[in-house]
């Protein structure tokens, strides 16, 4: 049993360790056939052609602006919708779960020249907020999916019992309902900032603009007709990876918590 959970983490962890130790090996040994798996020569001089020769520290402050933003409006607007399904019963209640879940199936080729078509109307291509509308509607369908589940999962009991007390619903929301959802919230974040830091096609399409761009588009710059720098790929993608690892290792109980409670409760 142990051997075989060491083996698995090994397998999982293996790329990154891959692209750690591809990141300080010079060039001459990234060709080498077969391949070095330790670097004999280790050197930082990728990290610098990406921090100091590229755009790349451009790229990073306009994902983490447009990862903050996105993740910020879909948990808000997440939060009432889904109190709101959770809570209340109204006319067309599950016809409107059906759409909103049917807004994540769709394919993004299904969507892609539509969304490039309204922004482009609005004048919002090549732009922060542009993206961040886009990353609001990839990720909010599932974001309010999994934390009607978690609302649902807390007793009502506890709600009425501050409505006799005078309570509005506003304030139950904010200082009931919230505080005991905060594993949903955190799955929430963490779901909605990883989609939206990672995501490509949508950055390729509507963001041409280098002051716009993301890291996933710097990423593959450094890919050319006839060459490929693969020491600058993978220091930049290690350097696009730690936000993630941290941003998970710091949440990793409350994410897990959420995910399950979601996932089984309803």
């Amino acid at each position: 049993m142990f051997a075989g959970t060491v083996l698995l983490v090994f397998i999982c962890l293996f790329p990154f360790l891959w692209m750690a130790l591809s990141s300080i090996k010079p060039l001459g040994e990234l060709y080498t056939a077969p391949p070095v798996w330790l670097p004999e020569h280790p050197t930082f001089e990728n990290f610098t052609h990406v921090l100091f020769d590229s755009n790349i520290p451009r790229y990073f402050l306009n994902s983490t602006i447009i990862s903050f933003g996105s993740t910020a409006i879909a948990l808000a607007l997440a939060v009432f919708a889904s109190y709101g399904f959770a809570r209340f019963k109204f006319r067309g209640k599950g016809l409107a779960q059906a759409f909103i879940l049917l807004g994540q199936l769709l394919p993004t080729a299904a969507i892609i020249v539509p969304l490039f078509i309204t922004l482009r109307i609005f004048g919002l291509v090549n732009s922060y907020l542009g993206l961040i509308l886009v990353y609001t509607i990839i990720t909010l369908p599932l974001s309010v999916w999994m934390l009607t589940s978690y609302f649902r999962a807390i007793p009502a009991e506890l709600e009425e019992a501050a409505i006799i007390d005078g309570a509005t619903r506003l304030g139950i929301l904010f200082r009931i309902t919230l505080p005991l959802s905060l594993p949903g919230l955190v799955a929430i974040i963490v779901y909605a900032f990883v989609t939206t830091w990672n995501e490509f096609l949508f950055a390729l399409v509507l963001a041409q603009d280098y002051r716009v761009k993301t890291l996933p588009i710097g990423i593959a710059e450094f890919t050319t007709e006839f060459n490929t720098d693969w020491g600058a790929v993978m220091a930049a993608s290690l350097i696009m990876t730690l936000p993630i690892a941290i941003l998970f290792l710091a949440m990793q109980k409350m994410f897990v918590g959420g995910l399950t409670a979601g996932a089984v409760k309803g």
